[in-house]
């Protein structure tokens, strides 16, 4: 009964083709990201050419009309696609845009693609534009920016509608500051792949990016800075890796006085042409003026805004907060949101609230004498009742007050929302929701795109699940999520092909997780293929495919050959023992023989010369560990102590044990504080002789040592990040000694192994061994 409605519903519009299966998430005729809720494969091809008409109700759907007219004749001609309400037939391939009154649901739509006719149905402007979208994807990816006579696109029928209403991203620019080229062509980006919510990041300890008309100084000093140690450890980097991305980038350096300035903003109608660009493509850009925690790019021009009246940079944790309890201080953040209310039409304001250093205020003699005049009895209450005085002006203004998780700690009115993004504090989603209050879940780790990508990167994203048990919301509960978000952090992002890096193609994992909420996982990677050369053609630098698994330090005893397959047909690998790979170094074509120490530096490269990820491998000839003598009474599992304390790396590990446990594998036992150190002891017994390799992924650092060699160094503070290493083992036990630290925010630990080049795999718990006495 259904094929045979579609049937008739294709004929009725000139197709004359025939419904397949709608098992087609991983044809390549359908290339579609996010994937839409159904889809019915037809047999046929459309050409759409110069000829073709774009036929549209008079006064209906006129921008997203003018959308799909620009993308044609960008690759037709000047003259294709006419514009027009009414007309006889022709010979040529007609796009008709029809408004469906049935098509109630928010952003929903139809496309039905036939030989003769294509016709892209909605109720909503934002439906349809989301039409033309899904007609884009279809289209070669030529299209972004070549030229042909016709652009072919496959038969189907298309129905279409987003599970979440939040569908969201987020970019720092006080950080590292963007110019408005680059915000458009961010805009671009999210418009193509679906998304709807832009949240700028406009204000932080490091710049202020928005004119405020009622202090000047806001832009004219607190937008610039000398370098700073965010500048200077991307030009380390920069030097370390032979980057460029990681250069700061010299369009934004000023030269006063003799000193050079690094920064920029936006003044109120650059901004207010860009919140238009993007309206047309329906993304609601969101502002974020950080308060009253992260202002010391304002306080350094105003210390009045501070408690003591000093304009001091840091204190136990965090910069020096403003202080909420002068009327100075109220009027300026009042009069700040005031303008930013007035210049931007979304329906929110970020106040931002996390991260606040309240200890500023339990020293003031002011604060103290404060709440007790008002019955506030801790510093959280404090943060709350200030966050509550600008939700009152937000109100007045006609708008939702939006902060990071933090501002449920002492309390908030449930008109406010809340977006979740502290892994750790996991009841946080729980106690918002269970105050009424609306959700965007933006979790830290997969969802803090500053993190730097590996093999892991896609999946996590695609796999994170705002419904997770681990939140402990009940199914009514979990209805106050709106949806999800990635934020892009940008404090070692100084150029916006960093940001391109780094954004993509995670955003597409995003993208199809906020809209489908399917697990189509392997056909998502299979279209993904499809999506690089249009991103390519697009202009945005990617991040390229992943490159074969290789151990960064691998051994040999005698010798050895070390050879790559390209990830990708379109890319070239090329290597150097000298400096790092460039366009015009080797190629990897054939395996090369290892017979000494040495290191070989690979990258895969497009045709155009653009350079991937560097992998660096070191080579070192080992000899067999030999085996530890065989123990008496060994017990099974690791013996893990557990060292309070933040330690930036693992060499400063140190003071006694508040808790000695057991483990069956390396893995992060539950119920951890913010800031402590594990370390594992215990003997790992390999059941042969051979080269093994070890994958080590940690949040924040850790170092893994067996047979008393270090295989993997993945010390330092950081965000989740693989590395790996080979050792040459004899069968039977060695020591095994894994060190671990985690300095607040996100924690993770695993380890993989493979060997002889096979498939990485958790370490069988049956290899692990404690104690026991020698025989």
């Amino acid at each position: 009964m259904r094929k045979n409605l579609l049937l008739l519903m294709l004929l009725a519009t000139g197709a004359g083709t025939s419904a397949q299966s709608i098992t087609t998430n991983n044809h390549p005729r359908y290339p579609l990201i996010p994937w839409p809720s159904s889809l019915e494969a037809a047999s046929g091809t459309a050409h759409v050419d110069a000829h073709s008409r774009i036929i549209v109700p008079a006064g209906t759907f006129t921008g997203e009309a003018r959308a799909l007219q620009q993308l044609l004749r960008k690759y037709l001609g000047p003259t294709a696609a006419p514009i027009t309400s009414a007309g006889a037939s022709t010979t040529a391939t007609d796009i008709v845009l029809q408004d469906d009154a049935a098509l109630t649901a928010p952003e929903s739509y139809q496309v039905t693609v036939s030989e003769k006719r294509i016709t892209l149905s909605a109720h909503q402007a934002a439906g349809m534009f989301y039409a033309v979208q899904t007609l884009r994807q279809l289209m070669p990816a030529s299209v972004e920016n070549g030229h042909g006579k016709d652009i072919p696109l496959p038969a189907a029928h298309i129905r279409d509608q987003p599970v979440y209403a939040w569908r969201g991203m987020m970019l720092d620019v006080s950080r590292h500051f963007f110019s408005m080229r680059y915000l458009r062509r961010f805009v671009d980006m999210m418009a193509l792949y679906k998304f709807n919510k832009l949240h700028l990041h406009l204000t932080d300890d490091q710049g202020w990016r928005i004119e405020i008309k009622k202090y000047p100084k806001l832009t004219t000093l607190s937008g610039w800075r000398t370098f700073n140690d965010q500048d200077s450890a991307c030009m380390k980097l920069a030097a370390q890796t032979g980057n460029p991305d990681l250069e700061i980038d010299p369009s934004h350096l000023r030269h006063v006085n003799g000193h050079t300035q690094y920064g920029g903003y936006y003044t109120q109608a650059e901004m207010k042409a860009f919140i238009q660009y993007a309206a047309a493509r329906h993304i609601e850009v969101i502002p974020e003026i950080d308060m009253p925690g992260h202002m010391m790019a304002a306080i350094l021009q105003y210390p009045e805004l501070t408690c003591s009246g000093q304009a001091r940079d840091w204190r136990e944790s965090f910069s020096t907060p403003i202080c909420p309890c002068k009327d100075t201080v109220l009027a300026f953040a009042r009069n700040v949101f005031a303008e930013v209310a007035a210049l931007f039409p979304s329906k929110y304001i970020h106040i931002g609230g996390d991260e606040v250093e309240r200890s500023e205020w339990e020293k003031s003699a002011l604060c103290q004498q404060f709440m007790k005049t008002h019955g506030l009895t801790n510093t959280a209450q404090l943060q709350s009742w200030f966050i509550d005085q600008m939700e009152t002006l937000f109100h007045e203004k006609g708008k939702t007050l939006l902060g990071w998780d933090e501002i449920v700690e002492g309390g908030i009115d449930s008109t406010a929302t809340v977006m979740f993004w502290r892994t750790w504090a996991r009841m946080a989603p729980l106690k918002a929701a269970s105050n009424g209050n609306k959700l965007v879940m933006t979790a830290d780790g997969p969802l803090y795109f500053d993190a730097l990508p590996d093999r892991y990167s896609l999946s996590a994203v695609y796999h994170y699940d705002p419904n997770d048990t681990i939140y402990h919301m009940n199914a009514t509960q979990q209805r106050q999520i709106m949806g999800l978000q990635a934020n892009l952090w940008t404090e070692r992002v100084p150029t916006e092909n960093r940001a391109d890096y780094l954004l993509m193609p995670r955003m597409t994992a995003l993208a199809e997780s906020a809209w489908s909420r399917k697990d189509l996982y392997a056909s998502y990677l299979q279209r993904l293929e499809a999506h690089y050369p249009r991103l390519e053609n697009m202009g945005v630098h990617y991040r390229l495919q992943d490159l074969p698994e290789a151990s960064e330090h691998r051994v040999f005893v005698d010798t050895a050959t070390f050879f790559l397959a390209s990830p990708a047909p379109q890319l070239t690998l090329r290597y150097t023992e000298q400096g790092f790979p460039t366009a015009s170094s080797p190629a990897l074509t054939k395996p090369l023989r290892i017979n000494s120490n040495r290191t070989v530096r690979v990258a895969a490269f497009t045709p155009k010369g653009r350079r991937g990820d560097i992998k660096t491998i070191t080579f070192e000839q080992q000899a067999y560990a030999a085996p530890v003598a065989t123990f008496a009474q060994l017990q099974p599992g690791l013996q893990v102590q557990r060292i309070p304390g933040a330690f930036n790396t693992t060499k400063l590990i140190k003071g006694n044990a508040d808790t000695t446990m057991v483990l069956t594998n390396v893995a992060l036992p539950a119920g951890m504080p913010e800031s402590y150190a594990l370390l594992f002891h215990g003997y790992l017994k390999v059941p042969a002789t051979g080269i093994y390799s070890f994958f080590l992924l940690s949040d924040d650092g850790s170092v893994l040592k067996i047979a008393d060699r270090v295989v993997v160094d993945n010390d330092g503070g950081h965000s989740a990040e693989e590395k790996s290493g080979q050792i040459a083992l004899g069968g039977g036990l060695h020591p095994f000694v894994l060190d671990y630290m985690n300095i607040g925010g996100g924690a993770d630990l695993q380890l993989l192994y493979s060997q002889d080049g096979g498939k990485p795999q958790p370490v069988p718990a049956s290899w692990f061994f404690r104690s026991g006495t020698p025989n």
